[in-house]
């Protein structure tokens, strides 16, 4: 009896070494934020709780613009908003991988200037680069989304793929 309880105690022991948290390495990939080294954000966009958005009105013509921008502090520059996918609100970083030039919303890279790059396009123009796309106001909430993802390139040709945002249209 005595040689069991000892036995067990070994295999315990020898089972619960094997998960230690000696090599973290292993399992960070699953746990960590993917965040960037350089923060994009969307200045003048709303952020509560989801993705930034914007509001554009049909019956103001529609117009759509998202600045980019990174911190100053960062020690880079935009070089270019790279590739821009737009569509419904269901679009992710896979559509913007598979996006070629013909369905990319941009036929040529948008530069930037400095710490920041402008993406500026019009709800027309949205409705001829994805006509299957619905962009009619419903009664309630008395809007409708369409979203956007960019891929940008710094100075260095890092790439970064910052959080969609999202276009509220109201009639």
């Amino acid at each position: 009896m005595k040689n069991t309880i000892i036995r067990v105690l070994l295999l315990a022991l020898l089972a619960g070494s094997g998960f230690s948290c000696k090599d973290d390495l292993v399992y960070s990939d699953l746990v960590q934020d993917r965040r960037p080294e350089v923060p994009v954000t969307f200045p003048g966009a709303t952020t509560l709780g989801f993705n930034p958005y914007i509001t554009s009105s049909l019956a103001a013509g529609g117009a759509i613009q998202f600045t980019l921008s990174i911190p100053a502090l960062s020690g880079r520059t935009i070089k270019e908003i790279t590739k821009v996918v737009g569509g419904a609100t269901g679009i992710n970083v896979g559509t913007l991988n598979t996006a070629t030039a013909t369905t990319a919303f941009n036929t040529a890279p948008i530069p930037g200037n400095g710490t920041t790059a402008v993406f500026t396009t019009t709800i027309a123009d949205v409705k001829k680069k994805y006509p299957t796309v619905s962009i009619v106001p419903v009664a309630l909430p008395n809007y409708t989304e369409i979203q956007f993802l960019f891929l940008v390139t710094l100075d260095d040709g890092t790439q970064i793929i910052p959080s969609p945002v999202r276009v509220r249209v109201v009639a």
